[in-house]
């Protein structure tokens, strides 16, 4: 058993090695055919060093990136071939490869940059984190009651954004000697007033389930993961009635760490590919793409799991489910809005998940309680109202940093 399991890691270590390899000769290519970054041009920075499997946490911000672009130069430093692959393809925002600290260092001499925006908690952050007369901005990449957000990294900023009122009161409660009053600035949720992508389908009388499951994690106390054992017959179940569309969204990192999750993963893909197969105005989706948004808004229902995507389908308004973890394990801070908000078991999903879709829709209560809840997470969620708000806080910070003495 030990030793299929190490060839199994051996494999998958020989195989990323190899794509890390092809990925750094993309990269050599697709800079070769682009322009040299200018110099003494770019004032602030979004530090990405993760590879390619989490481009969804960058991706999100493009938008409002690219509008703060018009006033304040931004440019990806990028430290992964993988991840500097997928941004230069995407082609977004301007991209530096500065994989060796000496390249990175090298960069930052020619640049004014003071203002640098992190979407996560890598641990290579920590390498940034030695160049000072900066300000270091956790931004995130989306807002939830997972114990995420609540790490104590974020002591290690100079500054954070946080969506509203519940992330300052849960981190509030949960750091100690962290002032946080001047350390956060409430933005609402940014990324949000920029939803984008077209229907692959033409909406008819169906009724649009978005399922939207989070990986499998890394640890107990992080086994948010519904694919194996809500997801399967959640599917079944809806893609029998022939009353419901489907829009499964897999987590990127799905099956990573669990084959039996990939293989559950893998089942629903069948599922909705013969439903299609056998009634093509179906149109149940496969969302893999990179485009966010336009599912959060397109369907009737979200079934989701205790991850960022409740909170952006919070945002809206609109009915939800959220899948509850079966391992007890899981820790799960039901002090907010999960406190309130409307649970599928896996009993539910796999006895009754028809009915529980229904009766989400027509409850009033529920959707009274969701707009109540929105409130508080977010603010004022008017369109455009939360990128004033981000915009307005890196003036903010612009301005303090230009006001000291050695700017």
């Amino acid at each position: 058993m030990h030793a299929l399991r190490d060839a199994k890691k051996a494999y998958r270590l020989v195989r990323r090695a190899m794509r890390i390899r092809a990925a750094r000769q993309s990269v050599r290519e697709l800079l070769a055919g682009t322009p040299a970054l200018p110099a003494h041009h770019f004032r602030i920075a979004v530090y990405f060093a993760d590879t390619d499997v989490n481009m969804y946490q960058i991706r999100q911000w493009y938008r409002p990136l690219r509008r703060l672009a018009d006033r304040y130069p931004v440019v990806v430093l990028s430290r992964s071939p993988l991840g500097a692959e997928a941004l230069l393809r995407d082609g977004a925002l301007p991209v530096a490869f500065v994989p060796e600290i000496s390249e990175l260092e090298a960069f930052l001499a020619e640049q004014d940059i003071r203002i640098v925006l992190y979407v996560n908690q890598n641990t290579r952050n920590f390498q940034m984190f030695r160049y000072g007369r900066r300000t270091h901005v956790f931004i995130n990449h989306g807002e939830s009651d997972k114990v995420y957000m609540i790490s104590n990294q974020y002591k290690a900023y100079d500054h954070a954004f946080i969506a509203g009122e519940a992330a300052r009161d849960r981190l509030a409660e949960a750091l100690w000697e962290y002032d946080v009053d001047a350390r956060t600035t409430m933005i609402g949720r940014p990324q949000a007033d920029h939803f984008s992508g077209e229907l692959p389908y033409t909406p008819d009388e169906r009724t649009v389930v978005l399922y939207a499951p989070t990986w499998e994690g890394d640890r107990a106390s992080m086994a948010y993961g519904s694919v194996r054992s809500h997801g399967v017959s959640l599917v079944e179940g809806l893609v029998a009635t022939g009353r419901h569309r489907v829009i499964y969204r897999p987590h990127p990192r799905t099956g990573v760490m669990d084959d039996d999750y990939r293989a559950a993963s893998a089942r629903i893909v069948s599922t909705l590919a013969a439903a299609n197969a056998a009634d093509p105005s179906a149109h149940h989706v496969h969302d893999d793409g990179p485009e966010i948004g336009w599912q959060l808004t397109a369907a009737d229902v979200a079934v989701l799991d205790v991850s960022a995507m409740v909170y952006d389908r919070l945002a809206t308004g609109r009915p939800l489910l959220v899948a509850r973890p079966v391992s007890e394990e899981a820790e799960i801070d039901e002090s907010g809005y999960l406190s309130a908000c409307e649970w599928l078991t896996a009993e539910q999903a796999l006895e009754r998940p028809v009915e529980e879709i229904d009766r989400v829709l027509v409850d009033a209560e529920a959707v009274e309680r969701l707009s109540r809840w929105s409130a508080r997470y977010f603010g004022d969620t008017a369109p455009g109202a939360a990128t004033a708000r981000f915009e307005a806080a890196i003036e903010r910070l612009w301005e303090e940093v230009s006001r000291r003495p050695d700017a």
